[in-house]
């Protein structure tokens, strides 16, 4: 399957997904979309009430409820199904297509050496539900780009040296806040979407989010010799930029 088809084929499974969607909501389950939001709202004021008790059972029962209705809705049924007959055709097709050997053409007197790749120790790792925070003391920077579950993120920046040009902090969370700490003489530019939080960048300050995304960055930034930009996409959570 070419990169084309492949494209095509995701386009039409999303587009069926939400013809699914809506068929489910408007002729079987039409109580879904309190049945989500009901959940979602316990979820949101809960982690807003944390860590107070009544924060954390109204927060781990909105879960369990989010949880329960998202794998009890006909939509996610689909895609399951959508999934398992993929992977069947995929093996169907590795039977039939025979793998081809090339012959391997060589210039005389070219000597073609391999490539040496060098591997780095990430910072974070991609976890499902804890905190993850850089080091307090010097540690050595390499750019982030992870995927996380349930808990927050701090990435403090006034531990390292940053170097010169571009550095990349690209953070996905689904439920979780997204702290970043910048020295005084680093530029910024923030890329924020999410679906329900709070954003405070710098002097910027939003007390309410629901499905928005925002850009923003300091004046000198495409100038800057050392600038920091930040991609976060958050399902439900609050990020925060400040100096130090």
């Amino acid at each position: 399957m070419n990169d084309k088809m492949k494209s095509d084929y995701f386009s039409w499974l999303i587009v069926v997904g939400i013809v699914v969607l809506f068929i489910e909501i408007a002729f079987f389950n039409s109580g879904v979309i309190f049945s989500l939001l009901v959940p979602i709202g316990m979820v949101y004021i809960g982690r807003k009430r944390m860590p107070r008790s009544s924060g954390k059972w109204l927060f781990w029962l909105g879960l369990i409820f989010l949880l329960i209705t998202v794998f009890n809705m006909m939509t996610l049924k689909f895609f399951l199904l959508a999934f398992l007959i993929h992977l069947l055709i995929q093996f169907a097709q590795s039977k039939k297509e025979p793998k081809q050997i090339k012959p391997e053409l060589k210039e005389p007197g070219i000597s073609l050496q391999k490539e040496t790749m060098i591997k780095k120790d990430p910072l974070f790792s991609n976890i499902f539900v804890g905190q993850q925070k850089t080091p307090e003391q010097v540690y050595e920077w390499n750019d982030i780009n992870i995927q996380t579950g349930i808990g927050n993120t701090i990435v403090d920046l006034s531990y390292t040296v940053i170097p010169k040009g571009e550095t990349v902090i690209f953070i996905r969370n689904f439920i979780g806040n997204v702290k970043v700490l910048i020295p005084y003489d680093v530029e910024v530019s923030v890329n924020h979407s999410s679906i329900a939080g709070a954003a405070k960048i710098l002097e910027y300050e939003e007390s309410k989010l629901f499905s928005q995304s925002l850009q923003l960055q300091t004046p000198g930034y495409e100038k800057a010799g050392q600038r920091v930009k930040i991609f976060t996409s958050l399902i439900i959570g609050d990020i925060e930029v400040k100096r130090v």
